[in-house]
Order: C-alpha cells, then structure tokens, then sequence
C-alpha cells in the first residue's frame, strides 16, 4: 500500500476533504459539459477527485478549483479518446442535461412563462453542447463555474489572452446560434 493513503493518514484526508469537496459540483458541470453524458460525467469526476487525492501531496497551487478542473481535463480527453475508438452518437442520442430543481420556491408562474423559459433553456444547453472544443469548455468555466481568466488559463494550460480571445469567440458564437434560432419558426 503507498505510504500515503487516507488509512494511514486521516489528517491529509481531512485536509483533501475541505479543500476539495467544496467544488465538486462545479466539476461535475464541466464533465457533464464536456461529456455530454450524465454516466460519463460522475465517472469522470470520480476519478479527477481519486487523481487529485493520490497527488494532494504535491498540491502547491494557489487555488484549488483550477487544478481539479486541469485534472478533469485530462480525465475527458481520456474518454474522448475511448470514444473515438467506439462506435460514435450522435447529438440526437444523447441525452438532454437534466433539470436541476432549485433549492427555493419562486412565485407560481403562469404556464406559458415556464414552457417559454423550458424552450430556452434546453436552447441554450443545445446551443452550447454545438460549440467546438475548446470554446465549449473556455465558456462553460467562464459563464457557469465562473473561473476568472488566470484561473481559466490555468486549468487549461494557455495563456490569459488566449483564453479572453475563445471567451469572446464562444460568446459570439452562441449570439449567433441564438439569433438563427430565434428566427426560425416553431
């Protein structure tokens, strides 16, 4: 057994604890971003959190978030390596990113104003699952997990003006996407 495993040291598992577990939803939403696949996101962050434990020891990174996210990355490539050499889907088999029931109550809203903001939710999701790599994931860290630039750049391992220039290419994109979309009739 390794010298340093959370049986021999319950210390350094608490620590990985507090340190790591505050962000496992946000890891969550990228894998399931990247992924596209409910199954495939838990597993990869199941694995991104078993990497990251094996080598908290050599965690010396200022921020946590952005090192569990450049783990997860690798993790994803992985699988989009398995699934190349697998038959592919296509966007129409995959399954649509399931609702999440928020943890407050609004006020009852009239049934169109929930079936007009379901239609543009699910456009959305549509809309950023159809961004290429790495646009996709540059936006998804930006917009959703709400990384700033220097911590997108180094979960990514690119430079900050690299990651401002996607940011601004993806937000264009999906303008644009949503602009045709919205023309067309339903």
């Amino acid at each position: 057994m390794p010298a340093n495993t959370t049986q021999d040291d319950p210390e350094r598992a608490r620590r990985f604890r507090e340190a790591a577990l505050p962000h496992l939803d946000d890891v969550y939403t990228l894998a399931r971003y990247l992924l596209r696949d409910a199954s495939d996101a838990e597993d990869a962050v199941q694995e991104c959190y078993l990497r990251a434990l094996k080598h908290f020891d050599t965690y010396r990174g200022p921020a946590m978030k952005p090192w569990l996210f450049a783990i997860l990355r690798n993790v994803c490539r992985a699988e989009y390596a398995r699934r190349a050499a697998s038959p592919s889907t296509t966007m129409e088999d995959m399954p649509e990113a399931a609702e999440q029931t928020p943890l407050w109550h609004e006020e009852q809203q009239t049934p169109e104003a929930v079936l007009l903001r379901e239609r543009d939710a699910s456009a959305i999701r549509r809309l950023i699952d159809a961004l290429v790599e790495p646009f996709k994931e540059t936006f998804v860290l930006r917009e959703i997990n709400n990384l700033s630039y220097r911590e997108i750049a180094d979960a990514v391992g690119a430079p900050v003006g690299t990651v401002m220039s996607r940011l601004a290419r993806a937000r264009a994109m999906l303008r644009s996407a949503w602009l045709k979309d919205q023309e067309q009739p339903r």
